[in-house]
């Protein structure tokens, strides 16, 4: 039996639905062992109510969840939040009790008691992680790996056509992102640059909500609200994909690289600049099987034991 992955996932779920397609993703996937679920960035007490409403839901009530911090690193910019977090899935009778202790405090320990064990997949602007680094940064050290969805390099094959090259997690607090990528901890970065290239479309949603359990009708709620808001029939899976690598880093091509963040005290800005270096810290990633992420994704959140849900899915790229 192969030894599963520990991990923390640090988010800012409930605005993009990635978030919660991420940890339902994660809860479901035999090969981790989820230490903790951390929140960031906004409302972080909304943000651990919804996400212990979805371990309930998911039936994973063994896993805990930890709120941090709610403004950037310097307080310096305005926080970004949709307006329709929890709706519809949130309800303001529930006791939603979550842990006491600061996220800061619980990744600090955890990575303390466990030296190279605990990987950190960060989908989120990275105030916690920074902090965490700043109060005490053994961690840099003891940390397996953090990986994380956060800038773009515009260095793939599709760096000509990728109009993006601010990412919303590293120009939400540019500070913090430059603290974790300068620190020297082995990162692996999933940006722009691949996660642009896997998306889900009205036609999954349909699937998901076939499957009509409490989770994937939670899920279902919130991907309607996400579509409305957008405006769109189809959204990116960032925060899944980040997931994912913990199952099969195949999934991706990486070049190593020093990436170093660009910005100043307008607001949206914050560049991450990615120099080749085969003895940099960052794994980035420039290449992605999209099609094998969404049959992973399908045949883990759907259910095909046969891969033929999973198979069509895949084949709408």
């Amino acid at each position: 039996m192969c030894k599963k992955s520990r991990v923390i996932i640090d988010t800012d779920i409930g605005s993009d639905i990635d978030d919660a397609m991420a940890i339902a993703l994660a809860m479901n996937l035999p090969e981790l062992h989820i230490e903790g679920i951390t929140t960031v960035y906004g409302d972080v007490d909304l943000r651990a109510k919804l996400t212990r409403k979805l371990l309930m839901l998911g039936g994973r009530d063994d896993i805990s969840v930890y709120a941090g911090i709610e403004q950037p690193l310097l307080r310096n910019r305005e926080v970004w939040m949709a307006g329709h977090e929890g709706d519809g899935v949130l309800d303001k009778c529930e006791d939603l009790a979550y842990e006491k202790k600061h996220a800061v405090d619980f990744m600090i320990e955890t990575i303390l008691n466990a030296p190279n064990e605990i990987t950190i997949i960060a989908i989120a602007p990275l105030t916690n992680l920074a902090a965490a680094i700043i109060r005490e940064p053994k961690i840099i050290t003891q940390v397996k790996e953090i990986v994380l969805m956060g800038g773009v390099t515009r260095l793939g094959a599709n760096g000509t056509t990728l109009d993006r090259y601010i990412e919303h997690n590293v120009s939400s607090d540019p500070e913090a992102a430059s603290v974790v990528f300068q620190s020297g901890a082995p990162i692996t970065m999933v940006g722009l640059d691949v996660t642009t290239q896997v998306t889900i479309s009205k036609k999954e949603r349909d699937m998901l909500n076939a499957s009509n359990t409490p989770l994937s009708r939670a899920i279902v709620t919130m991907l309607d609200k996400w579509f409305a808001f957008i405006k769109e029939d189809f959204t990116l899976m960032h925060d899944p994909l980040t997931v994912s690598l913990l199952v099969n880093r195949d999934l991706v091509q990486t070049e190593k690289m020093d990436v170093s963040v660009q910005y100043d005290q307008r607001a949206g800005t914050g560049q991450t600049v990615g120099m080749p270096n085969a003895n940099g810290n960052v794994d980035v990633c420039l290449e992605v099987n999209s099609k094998a992420f969404l049959q992973l994704f399908c045949s883990t959140l759907i259910g095909s034991e046969e891969g033929g849900v999973a198979q069509n899915i895949g084949n709408n790229k």
